[in-house]
């Protein structure tokens, strides 16, 4: 285990520049576009955290990247998120039934397990060194994409508390800065915040939040993190250090917030009033819609001596999000055996978008345990939000796409095994259902009898040159014997009926339709592309589709319409201009 000794944000960018994973760019740079570009450009280039120390228009540094990286992330957590998660479950299932000998074994972890509770710092905490003397304007808010709706905070924690039963919420949301005075508050329904705006709108009291900005990096990831409703962010921070957080009052309210952040933003959030957001560049790779959203009417600013502004970038796949998703799926995907102990694995696909698709390892005890599972997991947190299931037996490793979908092709069958859920809540950012927060969902069983298959099942086949027979086809990639991906510049429907109609690919089981903006002999692309672009209940047809009273049954093969639709929001790109200048001057950067 890494041992954490990070109590601020400047101690970590200190031993990142220690240990030779920090660039300090000094040339001056433009917040808007230019830190976007060299941070995407960083992260493509395995590159290390980044510190702008000369902002246009601003006298405080900016920090990107800084959890960029796997190792990275560890030394922020001060541990190896896999093992942390496989400690998390070892405890549980030792103290549950709880037996002497097991909580005698456990001790280490009870003494853990008291570095829980925060501790308040009343007398000059370092957040507040210096009180009053800006507004949003001074800082250096980046703007992420061209056709952003402005300016946002995209690595700023936000603090309130329910005005009910006092407990508290920190979590990471975009916040548009509007003017000098107002930044947009985007909570999505599911989230805590949320949750305490609406009990402060059903009261009909005044509703306070603080941001805070930077902190103990553990900080960050806490915000980030899946955790049940129940557990306080700033205690499962204080778990992952070791140490207690240390906290402080706002100047304005009562919240309580981390001593030790570089800026605290303090304000009242309207309760009867919102604002136009957005739109903004997500980790979807796509413009999110714009919509009405409450705001924040800032009352003050409180920053550190020398403070440091965090930021991070998210668009397509891969971004330095990747590495934050894929250490919170490590750390709490064990902890699911508890609720089902039939799960022997999952991994949520970041190229998806995390949301989009998970795949779960099963020990089938049992018909359709799989599907158990599948409900199981749909009914637990944040996973709820989960577009596409894919189950395998439970000795298949979820992170190797390509077993997974060797035994898809093998195992599925559609008329046994799809689970379709229509009027389902989803991400917020999810837009293929055309609904916000609502679409369907898809669950394939590909368990079968819960043998091993063939290795040759994982492989591609020759097969005669589709183009041959059918045109309107313009490249294609066989997976395996079973499923096949094509992309084509013509109506997705109208393909698909033809395919159908002419027996045409009628060898495979699934075939999946990509807009020509695929590299579909790119896997991260490939993935990006399919699991991003399509609504279960729009977007998949089958050869056969037969009516029985209630009961639908599905048989043929399944086509899957992945492209892009003349009404999704827009890809995310760069002005030309701006990639070109930050190639430009790489090397003086």
């Amino acid at each position: 285990m890494f041992k954490q000794n990070f109590d601020d944000l400047s101690s970590y960018i200190d031993f990142l520049d220690k240990i030779g994973d920090l660039k300090r760019i000094k040339t001056e740079v433009d917040p808007i576009l230019e830190i976007s570009q060299i941070s995407c450009k960083a992260i493509e280039q395995d590159g290390p955290a980044l510190l702008f120390e000369n902002v246009k228009g601003s006298s405080f540094p900016v920090a990107t990247n800084l959890f960029g990286s796997e190792e990275r992330l560890r030394i922020s957590l001060g541990c190896n998120p896999k093992d942390l998660g496989e400690e998390i479950l070892s405890f549980a299932e030792k103290a549950i039934p709880p037996k002497i000998d097991h909580l005698f074994k456990s001790i280490p972890f009870f003494k853990r397990l008291t570095n829980f509770r925060s501790k308040e710092q009343a007398f000059n905490p370092p957040c507040q060194q210096i009180q009053g003397a800006l507004d949003l304007s001074d800082l250096p808010i980046i703007k992420c994409w061209p056709e952003d709706g402005g300016r946002f905070i995209t690595m700023g924690l936000t603090v309130t508390e329910s005005p009910i039963n006092k407990k508290s919420n920190m979590g990471m949301y975009r916040l548009q800065m509007h003017d000098k005075n107002t930044l947009g508050m985007h909570w999505h329904p599911h989230k805590g915040g949320a949750a305490h705006y609406h009990e402060a709108k059903q009261l009909g009291q005044t509703f306070n939040a603080a941001i805070v900005l930077g902190g103990d990096p553990s900080l960050i990831f806490s915000a980030i993190a899946p955790l049940p409703e129940n557990i306080n962010e700033l205690l499962f921070s204080g778990f992952l250090k070791r140490k207690p957080i240390n906290l402080c009052r706002t100047k304005t309210s009562n919240l309580r917030v981390p001593a030790n952040a570089e800026f605290i933003i303090e304000g009242t959030v309207p309760i009867d009033k919102t604002m136009l957001e957005g739109p903004f560049g997500d980790h979807f790779g796509y413009y999110s819609m714009e919509g009405d959203f409450p705001y924040m009417d800032v009352k003050t600013i409180t920053r550190k001596h020398n403070a440091i502004f965090p930021a991070t970038v998210v668009g397509r796949p891969p971004k330095e999000d990747m590495f934050l998703g894929n250490a919170a799926t490590n750390i709490f995907s064990p902890l699911i055996k508890l609720v089902t102990p039939e799960i022997s694995d999952m991994w949520a696909y970041y190229e998806s978008g995390f949301h989009n698709l998970l795949v779960i390892s099963v020990d089938e005890r049992y018909p359709k345990n799989s599907v158990k599972a599948m409900m199981s997991v749909w009914g637990t947190g944040q996973l709820s939000l989960t577009k596409c299931i894919i189950t395998v037996p439970s000795f298949v490793d979820p992170k190797n796409i390509n077993e997974v979908l060797g035994y898809l092709g093998e195992n599925f069958n559609p008329s046994n095994d799809l689970t379709l859920l229509q009027t389902t809540p989803l991400d917020t950012l999810d837009f293929t259902s055309g609904k916000m927060n609502v679409g369907s969902k898809i669950g394939m069983n590909a368990v079968g009898d819960g043998k091993k298959i063939s290795p040759d099942c994982f492989n591609a086949i020759s097969i005669e040159d589709p183009r041959n027979k059918y045109n309107k086809i313009k490249d294609y990639r066989v997976i395996n014997r079973n499923i096949i991906i094509i992309n084509s510049e013509f109506d997705p429907k109208i393909i698909s009926k033809e395919i159908h109609d002419g027996n045409i690919l009628n060898n495979f089981k699934i075939i999946f339709i990509v807009s020509l903006d695929i590299n579909i002999n790119d896997n991260i692309d490939l993935l990006w592309g399919i699991f991003t672009r399509f609504d279960p209940t729009l977007d998949i047809v089958f050869k056969n589709c037969e009516l029985t009273n209630s009961s639908v049954q599905f048989s043929g093969t399944m086509i899957v319409d992945a492209t892009q639709k003349d009404w999704y929001p827009k890809v995310l790109s760069m002005n030309d201009d701006i990639v070109d200048k930050v190639d430009r001057n790489w090397k003086i950067y």
